[in-house]
């Protein structure tokens, strides 16, 4: 019984990552569309002093621009939407395929080889560099440097 409820929860854990309920009221969570698109009125028409229109003009001009750029983005994402959003989800697929199936085990694959490489480089730099260096280390380290100011 125990073994079945734990059954039926991993089941319902698995299914719960792929249909998770979404939020109708807060649609932008990690606020990646914050400076983005909120643009309003004010931010594409301003009249400075001394050029004003008329007032009907005005709060007309405000209504119209409010009420169809609501509804032009309504109907473009009702049109445009869905096949925008199969799209994306093509997109963001192929590129984990990618990741997964290509350039991880590429990566791996090159640290593989380099690793062996590395190997044959450092027994190469230790065997013909090491004792040049040391060779030059001891004739230099007898050369003795005086400052002396003349007056």
């Amino acid at each position: 019984m125990a073994e079945e409820h734990r059954e039926l929860e991993e089941r319902i854990i698995i299914k719960d990552q792929h249909t998770k309920e979404i939020d109708l009221v807060n649609r932008d969570p990690k606020h990646i569309n914050e400076d983005v698109v909120k643009v309003d009125f004010e931010d594409v028409i301003a009249e400075p002093v001394g050029t004003y229109s008329f007032d009907g003009v005005w709060k007309t001009s405000y209504t119209t621009f409010t009420v169809s750029k609501y509804w032009c983005y309504r109907l473009l994402s009702a049109l445009l939407g869905i096949p925008l959003a199969v799209l994306w989800g093509f997109l963001f697929a192929l590129i984990s395929f990618c990741h997964i199936w290509a350039v991880v085990p590429c990566i791996k694959s090159y640290l593989i080889e380099i690793q062996c490489v590395s190997r044959i480089y450092s027994l190469c730099i230790h065997t013909f560099c090491d004792p040049l260096f040391e060779a030059l280390a001891k004739i230099c380290s007898n050369i003795r440097v005086a400052v002396r100011k003349e007056i």
